[in-house]
């Protein structure tokens, strides 16, 4: 004979297990399981002390604060991108940011120095956003304005793709099963978006693709409509074209990347 207790929880598993109670049963445990796969993060932000003639520097970054290899990778690659913009000095071995920093305020204070009251105070400013994340990929946009002098600065545009389960970073590469197949599919959309006919070279228009033949770019990322593909200032066209995006949706694209994003 059942105890009250089992008595009083039979009814309840009973219908636990009725099939259309299992299913949102299932659905709410897969749900949980996601979130519990999603990273944290912390703002990491620096600002430079404001002045008429200083320079000027702003960096905003996500943090990565679980104790993983994953958080590591990401944290590192981060730092190595902010030092890649800021490092100014190409003799000194440059390990962190605030040594980064440092090395292009000294650039700064050097030109000036050189040219006493003829120099613009130099500005950096380093954006970045979580573009996309699933179970398994994770894409950071970073965007970079710089500012060294001359007529303009320059803006820079870099994704980082990340393979969630191994914990690494992920090579442009990684990203395809069938790249080949991906480059002629991103070709015909690119010729349509640029009105480029698809009988004419690529440069037809006026893009600069080195040996007149259309390639993918060095920045590509995922984000919640797609695969967005960016050349920076100067890659295939000239620097008042500004950034030349593109954006290719999960669903035509998926059957040619190695890890399908869920959208």
């Amino acid at each position: 004979m059942l105890s009250l207790e089992a008595h009083n929880r039979t009814p309840i598993l009973q219908n636990l297990m009725k099939p259309s109670n299992l299913f949102f049963v299932l659905l709410f445990l897969l749900i949980g399981c996601q979130k519990e796969n999603k990273l944290t993060f912390e703002p990491y932000l620096v600002e430079a002390e404001a002045c008429d003639n200083c320079t000027k520097i702003s960096i905003s970054l996500p943090k990565a604060i679980d104790e993983s290899k994953l958080a590591r990778t990401i944290n590192t690659a981060l730092r190595e991108e902010v030092i890649s913009f800021l490092h100014f000095d190409d003799e000194s071995d440059i390990s962190d940011i605030d040594t980064a920093i440092k090395s292009f305020k000294s650039g700064f204070l050097e030109l000036q120095e050189r040219y006493e009251d003829e120099t613009t105070p130099w500005e950096a400013k380093i954006d970045s956003e979580i573009t996309f994340e699933d179970s398994h990929l994770l894409t950071i946009a970073l965007d970079a304005y710089i500012f060294t002098g001359g007529a303009h600065g320059y803006t820079s545009n870099r994704f980082l793709n990340f393979d969630k389960i191994k914990g690494q970073e992920l090579e442009n590469w990684q990203l395809f099963k069938d790249s080949i197949a991906f480059q002629n599919l991103a070709e015909r959309k690119f010729r349509t978006k640029e009105n480029i006919p698809q009988d004419k070279p690529i440069n037809y228009t006026g893009f600069m693709f080195e040996q007149d033949s259309f390639y993918l770019p060095e920045n590509m990322g995922f984000t919640k409509k797609g695969m967005k593909l960016l050349y920076n200032q100067y890659e295939v066209s000239s620097f008042a074209d500004g950034t030349i995006e593109l954006v290719l949706p999960h669903a035509e694209i998926k059957k040619y990347l190695a890890k399908k994003p869920k959208s």
